[in-house]
């Protein structure tokens, strides 16, 4: 994980050559200091985001090194995007560990030298190579093997799901406008046995022309169970014929459905293939099926857990997980004001709400979990509030998870509740 301040600031030696590096779509430029940030560079490097481009910058910095008798080499680049991984790769793959700079600091430190915000390709990299050279970085995770598989395969899991929920609510939209009363017999816009019908059916007078028995045929050739019978066939027939919805531009409005049926199903096709991957990676890690025995806690979480964090254990400490995932407490106090403490907020956004969407599951599945919620939220010293008491439970699952990956043990429920801290057992224990 990365080091103090203090030991950035060490890395950056009178030996060490530093380079800051301001990263864009095509081109890149970088300029050369030492420990002091006198430079080395007449003008800034531009080269191109290609491999012919990183060789180009990879014998410059040689150069410069061999020159200037440095033993070492730390280039800074600033998070711009996704433009910088294939650089980020292609150094440390050839010796030189990058490192990122906040792009904040870079936004905030750039008018000290010419008291100007004015940004350009010259300024920039001079910017990043003050905050390298102050110990103002962080060394990027870039993970490798089955963790790079997992982050890569949850990231299109986020994508896709993202676009079926598009799809559902312009699905909903099109009801809506076409035949409003279809929510009458269906409380979901996509329930499956509704978009069978329309699929066959879209708009209200081609159900009226399918009748009951029409409808009633398709779930019965798609074998499909349950509340799908003639009953709520009726009852779908009943709706089309009060139907209030819009009949004009009836030709476009099907061609429309039939577009959306079609990009819900491949959607829902995809994500149950991404589903299956993500399962099969899950298998390679030891002590991911542990995370699973605890009731509330699904494969989306566990997967998603992984594929942020990657390897548990270049952690040292379960806290420095909860500050990757920018749940660290802050305090907002100067002299005599006591400010509230907040959550960072600094950190991976999509980790911070997988474990709010798993605590709130906990919270209602788990006993223990539950247990442990309404105790934060009705102790008598500093009750918490039920969204401060929901993050609470993620920094524990965060511990919980901790332990499990990296101490090789079973999840134990018992244990999870002797961890409450009651009142009556902390006296009992004075």
């Amino acid at each position: 994980m990365n080091s103090t301040q203090n030991r950035k600031i060490a890395q950056v030696k009178n030996t060490t050559l530093v380079i800051g590096i301001d990263v864009g779509s095509e081109f890149h430029y970088a300029r050369a200091f030492d420990d002091r940030g006198y430079e080395y560079s007449g003008k800034p490097l531009r080269f191109s985001n290609t491999e012919s481009g990183f060789c180009e910058l990879l014998a410059w910095m040689q150069e410069i090194k061999e020159k200037q008798g440095k033993e070492n080499i730390i280039a800074g680049m600033e998070p711009t995007g996704h433009y910088w991984f294939c650089l980020g790769i292609f150094l440390r793959d050839n010796g030189i560990k990058p490192v990122l700079v906040n792009p904040q600091h870079v936004k905030k430190s750039k008018e000290l030298d010419d008291n100007s915000q004015s940004k350009n390709d010259r300024k920039d990299p001079k910017v990043i190579a003050g905050l390298v050279k102050d110990g103002r970085y962080s060394y990027p995770y870039i993970p490798e093997g089955v963790y790079a598989e997992l982050r890569t395969a949850s990231n299109l899991r986020f994508r896709i799901e993202s676009e079926l929920t598009s799809v559902k609510n312009r699905l909903a939209r099109w009801i809506s406008i076409y035949f409003p009363e279809y929510r009458e017999v269906y409380g979901k816009s996509d329930a499956k046995g509704g978009l069978m019908v329309l699929k066959a059916a879209p708009l209200p007078e081609d159900i009226i022309e399918l009748g009951v028995d029409g409808v009633n045929q398709i779930w019965r050739d798609a074998k499909l169970r349950g509340s799908n019978g003639i009953k709520r066939a009726e009852s779908l027939v009943g709706a089309a014929r009060r139907s209030i919805g819009v009949r004009p531009g009836k030709e476009a409005a099907r061609l429309e459905m039939s577009i959306l049926l079609e990009d819900h199903e491949t959607k829902v096709q995809r994500l149950e293939e991404i589903m299956d991957l993500l399962d099969t990676l899950m298998e390679e890690i030891p002590g991911a099926k542990k995370l699973l025995e605890i009731k509330g806690v699904g494969a989306k979480t566990v997967s998603g857990f992984l594929a942020e964090v990657g390897d548990v254990r270049r952690f040292t400490d379960p806290k420095q997980v909860q500050k990757y995932a920018g749940l660290a407490l802050v305090e907002n106090s100067s002299g005599k004001h006591k400010g509230q403490t907040t959550i960072s907020r600094r950190g991976r956004k999509r980790l911070r709400y997988l474990l709010f969407e798993v605590s709130m599951s906990l919270v209602s599945k788990n006993p223990e979990f539950r247990e442990l919620h309404v105790y934060f939220t009705t102790r008598e010293e500093r009750p918490l509030k039920k969204m401060q008491s929901l993050t609470a439970i993620g920094c524990k699952l965060i511990r919980i998870f901790y332990a499990l990956l990296t101490k090789d043990i079973e999840y134990s429920a018992e244990k999870m509740r002797k961890d409450i801290q009651r009142p009556e057992t902390q006296k009992s224990a004075a």
